[in-house]
């Protein structure tokens, strides 16, 4: 019995490698920002590309590189992440946003969302937020 239960997991993890790091083995994938203005260093309070038809455009493909592998594709969970279609839109979304791809998740030592802040910066991730709060569902 202990052996047929290693080799079914054996075979999943060779099966479903992503499965075996759920989180926290992503590699940030860069985001052309190309159109965008430039927001510095200090990282804004609210998002300045709500709306924003270019930064939409690019979140929506930043966010199919960077966070759909967790967060589903369209946003759409399958429950590993947050489904981030119910993330509160305007202000209020924004703080919560921020302050999650600045500084990750990390629960008793795993993590269960990278810091995205310095590896991306506030342009691409702002630019996610745009798109974002086009996809969102009360």
């Amino acid at each position: 019995m202990v052996r047929l239960a290693a080799a079914i997991g054996l075979i999943g993890a060779v099966a479903f490698p992503g499965l075996v790091f759920a989180h926290g083995d992503v590699v940030p994938q860069p985001v052309d920002t190309t159109g965008l203005d430039k927001l510095g260093d200090s990282w804004r309070d609210s998002n300045p590309y709500r709306g924003n038809p270019r930064a939409i455009e690019i979140g929506a493909s930043a966010f199919n590189q960077n966070c759909a592998r967790c967060h589903g594709l369209g946003a759409v969970s399958g429950g590993i992440a947050p489904d981030l279609r119910y993330l509160e839109k305007g202000d209020a979304g924004d703080e919560w946003f921020k302050e999650r791809v600045t500084n990750g998740s990390i629960r008793n030592g795993v993590t269960y969302m990278p810091k995205f802040g310095e590896a991306l910066g506030q342009e691409a991730l702002w630019s996610i937020r745009s798109w974002l709060e086009t996809v969102h569902e009360d």
